[in-house]
């Protein structure tokens, strides 16, 4: 067998790793040339009065972000609550009691499939189930539109966390006495708490931007969000798309580029958190 020249396999090496570099370069460029552009048009607009005043119509004066504020941590706060517990004990389960069973290949491809799924269509999917047949958009169809996108990446970090457990503390559990159920709920899960609540993270940091399910559910309203499950509901995600595309006034734009602003401060805090604590789980 003809081996290759040392100069050629140097050049490949030099090539591949420039192109790696090149991509790098790229990808971080555009990443801080969306951060910079957000920046600049959105961090003048940023107060105390434009964080606590209501939106309003378009043209009015001393619009803010208020009740899109509240309303998306409403939206997104009750997401994770429907979310979390079944999407954990799925996850648990996987890991634990169903792990090489057909059931749990079952769960494990469905979550694929769902996590790849387009959001619009979860959106479509939780409008024919729960929009239409109650006749008003609502801001608890918004939060179930986002629990569907938020179970599958909770329950496939739960599984891939618990796997991460030495079975040697699993064994000293049951080797003292205890239940397994006991031993996963009290030893197992406490061990992984940082990656569990990683994944929380993660699921949290993925639907905090999405704008496509709220159109289909949540829609958008310039009342406070009292009228949270009956009513359209104020977000901010709906918000930049209503006051940079649908609006003549320079002013709404405005303060479309500041929620924009503020909602990506907001997952890059949730970004940040979750890189901490996924370091310290894999150490």
């Amino acid at each position: 067998m003809t081996r290759r020249p040392p100069y050629f396999r140097k050049a490949c090496n030099a090539l591949l790793g420039l192109l790696s570099l090149i991509s790098i370069v790229l990808a971080i460029g555009c990443m801080a040339w969306v951060l910079c552009t957000v920046c600049a048009r959105g961090f003048g607009v940023l107060s105390a009065d434009f964080l606590t005043s209501p939106c309003k119509p378009y043209g009015e004066e001393g619009a803010g972000i208020g009740n899109a504020l509240v309303g998306t941590l409403l939206i997104t706060g009750g997401a994770a609550l429907l979310a979390v517990p079944p999407a954990m004990a799925a996850g648990i389960y996987m890991a634990e009691y169903g792990n090489g069973s057909r059931w749990a290949a079952f769960l494990r491809s469905a979550a694929n499939i769902m996590m790849g799924l387009p959001s619009i269509l979860i959106g479509l999917f939780v409008y024919v189930i729960i929009v239409v047949p109650t006749g008003h958009f609502s801001g608890l169809a918004g939060t179930v539109a986002l629990a569907v996108i938020m179970f599958p990446i909770i329950m496939r970090t739960t599984e891939d966390m618990l796997n991460m457990v030495p079975p040697a503390l699993r064994e000293s559990a049951l080797a003292l006495g205890m239940t397994r159920m006991r031993a996963t709920l009290c030893i197992l899960t406490r061990a992984a708490k940082n990656g569990l609540a990683t994944g929380v993270l993660l699921a949290l940091a993925r639907v905090s931007g999405e704008t496509a399910p709220l159109l289909f559910t949540a829609m958008f309203a310039y009342s406070s969000p009292s009228g949270y499950f009956r009513e359209p509901t104020a977000n901010l995600p709906v918000l930049i798309n209503e006051y940079t595309m649908n609006s003549p006034f320079e002013s709404m734009h405005e303060i479309g580029w500041g929620a924009a602003l503020v909602i990506s401060l907001i997952i890059l805090t949730v970004n940040i958190i979750t890189r901490i604590l996924f370091r310290e789980q894999s150490r």
